[in-house]
């Protein structure tokens, strides 16, 4: 088991055919991995629809920063 305050974790997604990482902590990647089989989604299906949210905010925040509130709000 990963511990609860664990640094964040560096992984890859693909965003409209793009290539990007995002930094997250794995509770939170755990969390983004719950959600998309929730929402019946790949992972990076997911993180691009919170990616397209994130763009029409003004300003828009970061794409990691995105994730986790987006997470927070689904709670």
């Amino acid at each position: 088991m990963t511990p609860l305050y664990h640094p964040p974790v560096k992984r890859s997604v693909e965003i409209a055919g793009h290539k990007t990482s995002i930094s997250l902590e794995p509770v939170f990647w755990d969390m983004l991995k719950t959600a998309a089989v929730r929402e019946g989604v790949p992972v990076n299906a997911l993180v691009a629809r919170i990616d397209a949210e994130r763009l029409e905010a003004s300003p828009p925040p970061g794409l990691a920063s995105a994730v986790r509130v987006w997470l927070a709000a689904q709670s």
